[in-house]
This record gives structure tokens, C-alpha cells and sequence, in this order.
């Protein structure tokens, strides 16, 4: 199965998922960035990194309410 193939899988497989705290989407967003960013050849820690990041962030500026 080729990479974009399951990072489509592991996206679809979260987006309905209700997270109700930081922690859950930080986690959630480390995963969907370390996969993203091994698509993409990049450095997996640093999609990690930016994805926990985004996760935890994205309630606070009204994204992810």
C-alpha cells in the first residue's frame, strides 16, 4: 500500500473523531504530521513537532470547536 494511500486512511480515520481536550488533539496532531511529513520525504520529528503543535493550538483560535 503506497504512503499517500494510508495517510488518506489515517485521516479519514480521525476526522470524525471528538476530542475534547488539548492533549487528544496534540496527539492526534503529532500522528497526522509524522505521516504527512514521511509522504512528503520531510523530517518526520519536525511534522510531528508542528502537528502537536497545530493540535493543541487550533481550539484556542476557533478551529477545532
Amino acid at each position: 500500500m503506497s504512503k499517500a494511500i494510508v495517510a488518506i486512511l489515517c485521516a479519514i480515520s480521525v476526522a470524525g473523531c471528538n476530542m475534547s481536550n488539548d492533549g487528544e488533539r496534540a496527539v492526534t496532531g503529532a500522528v497526522a504530521g509524522a505521516v504527512v511529513a514521511d509522504v512528503l520525504d520531510e523530517s518526520v520529528a519536525a511534522g510531528a513537532a508542528t502537528g502537536a503543535a497545530a493540535g493543541a493550538l487550533c481550539d484556542d483560535v476557533g478551529l477545532c470547536n
